[in-house]
Formats: C-alpha cells, structure tokens, sequence
C-alpha cells in the first residue's frame, strides 16, 4: 500500500482531483461575475465547503510536487478575488476557498522565489481591486432608499415581477421590474439569479398609492391584430440573419440617413422629413447624383471611389466597390466624406436598415423571429390620490374617519393600463439569457 500512494503514477492521477476542486472555484468566479446570489443555509453551506475544501487540502499537498497540482494551487486565489469583492460577507463559503488557497500557495512544491513574486502580486491585486470597487460603489452608483412593496410570478412561470417604491429627493419614484424567471441556477444551498436582467415596464415619479396586478394570457395573432389596428408603421427591429430569413438582401434594405435640406429638396422631399429613403427608391439619375451606382443583379457601388477609400477596403485599382462587401471602416471613411467642410453639415450617410413594418410579417414569420405562439400579459390599476383630509387620533397619528374615507374615494384617480407583453419582450429580445458581456453594471448588483 505504501508503494502504490509513493508511486508517481499514482500521484498524477490523484492530481486531477485538485483539477476538478480548482474548476469548481472558477465556476464560483463565473458566477459571481455575472449573477448574484441567495444562500438558503448559510450553516449548511459552509459544514460542506469546510469538509469538502478540507479534502482538497491534502489531495493537493500529497500531489503538490505534481505540475497540474502547482498550476491549480497558482490558481485559486486570483480566481477567488471577484468573489470575495462581489459576495463580500457570505463569508462562510468564502473563507474555507481562501484557506486552500494560501495554503497551497505556502505549501506547493514551486521555488520560494516564484511563491514569494506571486504572493506579492496577489496581494496587490486585492488590495488595488478592492480599493477600485470601494471607490466605484461609493462615488459611482447612486445611493437611494429603496422598499419592494410586491413581487410575484407569471402564471406561466415565464417571468417574475416586483414592485420598488425609491425615496429619493424627488419625491421618490415607483418602479415595476419584471425578469426572465427561468434563468436561474439553483443547488440545495443557494440560488444564483442573472444579473441585469430586469427590465421597467413602468415606472411613475412621484410615488404612487398602491398597484394592483393582473395577469392574463393572450395568442400571438390576437396581440398582432391589436397592434396593426393601431398603426401601419410599426417598425420590428431585426438581426441581419432575420432579415435574410424574412427573405431581404442588403442591397434593398440599404437606405440614405441624416439627409440634409438641400439632399432632401433633390429628392422632393421637405426639410422636415426625417425618415430615411431606402435606396432602391430611387431612380438612376438620383443614384447618380448620390454617386451610387447599380447593376443589372440589383446590387448597389461607390462610383469613383477615392483611393483613400479603396486602401481602406483594401480594394484593388478598378475592382467594383459594392457596399454589401465594403468593411466597416470603409464605410465610416465614405460617410465621414460625404459632409459640406465650411459647415460640417453632414450631406448623407449611407446605413443598412434593420427594421420591417408589422403588418408585412405572417404569423409564421413572427413564430420564426422567435415569438411563442402564445404568452404573459401584465396590466395594473394605479390608484392616485389627489387630496383628502386625515385626522389624528390620540396618539397623535393620522386617521381616516368615515367621512374622510369618503372624500378620499372621490379624490381617489384610477388608472388602468398595459404595462408588459411577453410579445414585444421577444420580439425586442429583453431578456438574452444567452451572451455575456462585460461591463461596468455588473459591479453594481
């Protein structure tokens, strides 16, 4: 027995252990990067990292001259620095990860010169990070007063709601968040909810009285139907991989933005008209006065274009410059060009457009885009109050009488409205549960 724990093989295996302890510790990182946490049993919780993070100790010392086993132990204290910032005070599943750390940092086989070089350098990341998110959290982000007044479900369990009612020196505000209510990763001991995710479908500055909500389910044609009865101009903005779905090239979805008086005359237009004109609109001798050209497969060119432009498509000398193949940067410099120097006014660009008319989708085209045949519909009634007398009782605190109770009801304003449709949240894609990106809001949860 005492050969078989010697040998080296033996060693090496045992070493991914200390692999699957340090993935699980990045995991951690993840997680606290991008969702906040909700420990069930905080007792629980640390009794199992303790035993578990125990056992990691002495897998990783028996295997510490083993390279995996020093890459890990290099590992976990770094990883563990956006936790201990971001779940600051869950301290019982903190510290027995920290503890394996700096043991392992102590311990591991690696020369005193590298442990000493990475300990320094550890120790001042925590100590310059902390100090950043100290100072970001203290100057940055808004600190307001804030009380949920109601929260619940969907009768889906699609999405969840609360009510926050913010005081403020505004006379405070009332806020209604409603998020994806299955994005969640749950365990026995915690629940980790997606940050950023919540999105205000109604908000009302001052503060009002009370809300009440209600939740139905509507189908996906009866919310169409609705919405083309109002107007034949919304507009659903789109991916360039829907818009080829839906069966349009970028050549006739190109369009000519921020025109200017004199471009917009030539086109008969007014000075007051706003909307951009799509470029397949226009005749040749319009094209021509734009310097676009178009062949006979439709697909629209820069004439002449300048050499500058064609280094930056790294186009070659009378190589056809379609606006479907021209880079970014290309198109940047060619719009940056098209500007009248002694004012700077801007005599047009040219953009792709993303959006299509609702009322040229089929309900076919609408399930493709990604809405469900049928959904949540949340509205509330907003109860106001414009006036009203209170009188004290005894104890000097304010009092309806039956009399004021009645004048209050008639100073009473209710408001009735629509305030979410699961239809325009995946349509307007609210809620990608799916990409992550960095950014600054992420430090504020």
């Amino acid at each position: 027995m005492k050969s078989l724990f010697a040998n080296v093989w033996t060693k090496r295996v045992v070493s991914l252990l200390s692999v699957v302890y340090t993935y699980y510790v990045i995991r951690l990182c993840y997680l606290s990067i991008f969702y906040t946490i909700e420990i069930h049993d905080r007792l629980s919780l640390c009794l199992t990292l303790s035993g578990i993070s125990l056992a990691a100790v002495v897998i990783m010392l028996y295997t510490r001259k083993q390279i995996l086993t020093r890459i890990c132990s290099f590992i976990i204290l770094p990883a563990m620095l956006p936790v201990v910032l971001l779940y600051f005070g869950e301290w019982g599943m903190i510290i027995p990860i920290v503890v394996v750390g700096i043991v392992m940092l102590l311990l591991s086989g690696a020369g005193e010169g590298i442990k000493t070089a990475l300990a320094t350098i550890i120790l001042l990341m925590y100590i310059f990070a902390a100090l950043g998110y100290f100072m970001f959290t203290s100057f940055f982000v808004a600190s307001v007063k804030e009380e949920e007044i109601a929260k619940g479900v969907s009768p889906s369990g699609d999405y969840r709601y609360r009510i926050v009612n913010t005081e403020d020196s505004s006379d405070g505000s009332t806020a209604i968040y409603v998020e994806p209510n299955t994005a969640d990763i749950k365990n026995t001991f915690a629940t980790f909810r997606l940050k950023n995710m919540e999105h205000i479908v109604y908000i009302s500055r001052p503060s009002v009285d009370s809300i009440d909500v209600k939740w139905d389910n509507q189908k996906r044609q009866d919310i169409t139907n609705y919405y083309n009865s109002i107007s034949d101009k919304i507009e659903v903005t789109v991916t360039d991989a829907e818009l080829e779905k839906l069966g349009y090239t970028y050549d006739n979805k190109l369009t000519l933005t921020d025109l200017s008086a004199s471009r917009k005359f030539a086109l008969g237009k007014t000075a007051s008209d706003v909307r951009p004109v799509y470029i397949d609109e226009l005749n040749k001798e319009q094209l021509d006065f734009f310097g676009i050209g178009k062949d006979a497969e439709g697909r629209y060119y820069v004439k002449d274009p300048s050499e500058e432009l064609m280094k930056r498509n790294d186009s070659q000398p009378g190589e056809t410059m379609y606006f479907s193949e021209m880079k970014p940067k290309a198109l940047k410099y060619f719009n940056s060009k098209n500007v009248d120097p002694p004012t700077g006014i801007t005599y047009f660009n040219v953009k792709k457009n993303h959006t299509v008319y609702l009322n040229s989708l089929t309900d076919a085209q609408l399930a493709d885009l990604g809405v469900s045949d049928s959904g949540d519909i949340m509205s509330i009634v907003i109860h106001k109050h414009t006036g009203g007398k209170k009188e004290e009782d005894s104890s000097g605190e304010q009092s309806d009488t039956g009399e004021n109770k009645e004048e209050n009801k008639e100073n009473e304003i209710t408001e009735s409205k629509v305030v979410f449709r699961y239809y325009v949240a995946e349509l307007e894609d609210y809620y990608d549960v799916e990409t992550r990106h960095f950014s600054l809001d992420l430090l504020k949860s």
